[in-house]
Parts: structure tokens; sequence; C-alpha cells
């Protein structure tokens, strides 16, 4: 039996390994926004040599590294982005691209693979002719990996065709590289090359790479230096940040060559649950570290069943009102994915012979949490 908490919620829910947490210790700090800590300044020198770009900036959250990067390349208010319907962007950042920057977003349906049509970008721009009555498109978005679309891969002849695009209408191109590492790695694409034809990239460091705080955004020179600027208007300019910094640094690290072993896990994950008659799983969506099923029995909620694995100390987290995602990250054993499935076979049987009691639970992995 296994005892401890098997957290499946999200991959932003590891705790910092004892390397993290040595390093941050060790940490040798000075006040960042005065431009002065030099683990920070190695940190992003180190990540903007990675993503192949001439500059990096950390930020306090993925949400923040995506509103830095829009309200940068949207600096007049009423400008217009394009990008997907289903985006974290569009969906779960509180609107702020609309509310702090007066950003109008232009959203084309997301495939299931993640990518919106071309043609479709194309015809979404808008013409200077128009520009009395239209918004000025000014950015494209993408997302990689596309959470909502399953954790899928946007390849990188589909971002050189966007990137072409932008440049061929004067556009930029950002992407939201929350779990770009995760696509370099099932693609076996450097993550450098995924991103070339980007503009900007905002890169997660808490996700899948591990570390306890912070994302990166990488672009040009010019690019990261108004970025720190608005970084500092928006609040996230904080002092002795190498201490965060530290810790990323051992996620990129030690935790990138972890991530293969993540998505075969997520497969094994994948596949025992396609066994459970009351759940339909497509296998081929699972590229990464993501899994989502559908619940086909009514008398079984994505909330109850999470509810009641919870009492096993397994926690899930509804997708929608009909099915459950789950995400594996490099603090989940193999052990981990086997107790996982045996416990939510054990919950389907109880919640289907009403041998159900509902206790109070804290985690939060109720109606509403989906998104993160």
């Amino acid at each position: 039996m296994v005892t401890k908490v098997v957290d499946l919620r999200s991959d932003t829910v590891t705790k910092p390994s004892d390397a993290m947490r040595a390093a941050m210790a060790a940490a040798d700090v000075d006040d960042d926004v005065l431009g002065a800590d030099p683990t920070a300044q190695r940190f992003e020198a180190e990540m903007a040599r990675i993503m192949g770009k001439e500059a990096a900036l950390f930020v306090p959250s993925g949400t923040m590294a995506n509103l830095v990067s829009v309200l940068v390349h949207c600096d007049t208010r009423g400008s217009e982005i394009i990008l997907g319907d289903t985006s974290h962007i569009h969906i779960y950042e509180n609107g702020g691209i609309s509310s702090l920057g007066g950003v109008h977003p232009k959203t084309l349906p997301n495939n299931p693979d993640g990518t919106m049509d071309i043609d479709k970008i194309v015809a979404a721009i808008r013409h200077q002719d128009g520009a009395l009555y239209y918004p000025t498109t000014r950015l494209i978005c993408l997302e990689n990996t596309h959470a909502n679309c399953g954790g899928k891969c946007l390849s990188v002849e589909y971002t050189d065709k966007v990137g072409e695009v932008a440049k061929s209408h004067g556009l930029k191109l950002h992407i939201d590289g929350a779990r770009i590492f995760n696509a370099s790695v099932a693609l076996g694409v450097p993550v450098h090359r995924l991103v070339r034809a980007a503009d900007s990239v905002s890169v997660c460091l808490s996700k899948g790479l591990g570390a306890p705080v912070g994302s990166v955004i990488v672009g040009s020179k010019a690019f990261i230096d108004k970025a720190k600027i608005v970084r500092k208007t928006l609040g996230g300019g904080m002092r002795q940040v190498g201490i965060l910094c530290a810790a990323a640094y051992v996620g990129v690290r030690d935790t990138v060559g972890k991530l293969a072993d993540d998505h075969r896990k997520a497969k094994v994950l994948a596949e025992g649950l396609k066994k459970i008659k009351q759940f339909t799983v497509d296998l081929t969506s699972v590229e990464t570290n993501m899994v989502f099923f559908d619940i086909t029995d009514p008398r079984i909620s994505p909330d109850k069943l999470c509810q009641v694995l919870e009492q096993r100390n397994v926690l899930a987290m509804p997708a929608s009102s009909k099915s459950v995602r789950l995400v594996i990250h490099y603090q989940i054993s193999d052990t981990d994915v086997q107790y996982a499935l045996t416990c939510i076979e054990k919950v389907v049987e109880e919640i289907l012979s009403g041998n159900v009691k509902l206790e109070h639970l804290t985690n939060g992995t109720t109606a509403n949490s989906y998104g993160h």
C-alpha cells in the first residue's frame, strides 16, 4: 500500500528537490531590481543561450510572462492579437491583456492538435484600410505544448509557417511555451530550433521542470529591455531573486532529461485507464505528460470521482463536466502510476455500488478548478 499522496493534479505541484534547496541556500544574491543579482544574471544568460535568443528575463509566473510579452509587442492600446480559442492566455489568465493592456483578442478555433489553420490566421489579419474601424493586428500567439488539447506538441514546421505569416505581414510571434521542453523532448527537436521563428517565448520553470517558482521570457535584447520595464510596472520586480533562479537552474539542469520518462508513464497511465469500461481514452492524443479521459457513465461525475480518490491519497482534477485530467511529473514513480490505476478502478466500483461516503476534503479538487 502506498501511503504517500500521489498528486496528479498538475506538474505544478512538485516539491523542491534536495539539490534545489541546497542551491537556494548557497545562492550568491544581490538586488535584481538594481540589476545586481549575479545568480539571476547567470541564469538568464543561460536560458537565453538554451533558447537561442539574445536575452532573457525572470518573472514570478507564467501568467505575468505572457502578459508582459503581449504588452511589449502591443504597446498601443487598441492593438489586436490572434490566438486560439482554447489557449491559456485567452481562457485562464483573467483577461489581463484586455483589462490591463487594452489589447483585443481575435480568437480562432484550436484544432485537436493545438494548431490554428494557417489560412484562418491569414484571413484574420486586419488590413490597414480598415484602421478607422478595426483594431490593428500586431501579434500572433501560439501555445506549445497546448494544454487544453491534451498536451499536444506543435511541430517546428507548423511554427515556422506561422512565423513566416507573421513576418510577411509585419507582425510579431509569441509562443506561450509553458511546457516547451516537453514538446522539444517529445518531438526530438532542440528547443532553440523549435522556437526559432518566435520573437518572444515564455517558459514556465515550475511545471515540468519542477522549480518552485517562476518563468522566463526570452527574446531580443531590445525586447527584454522593454519587458523589464513592464515587469516592474506590474509589480514583478523582485530583489534577491537569485534564490529562486538557483532552484530554477537545477530544474533545467536535472529535470529536462527526465521528461521522456514522464511521457512514458503518461502512456502507461492512459493504457490502464482505457481498460476501465466506464472511461474513454484516446491513446494517440497522449504525446507528453498529460492524460485526459472522458467518463461515459452518467452515474459517475468528475467531481465525485476526484473527491473519492482523494480519500485514497490520489489527487486528480476535473477537466470539464465529463472529463478528468491527470498530469505526470518527475516526482511520480511507476509504482505511483499503478497505485493510482488500482485506486481509480476501486473508486469506480464503489461509486457504482453506491457504497461511497464523502468526507470533508481540503485540496480543492472540485468544480471550478479546471485549467491549471
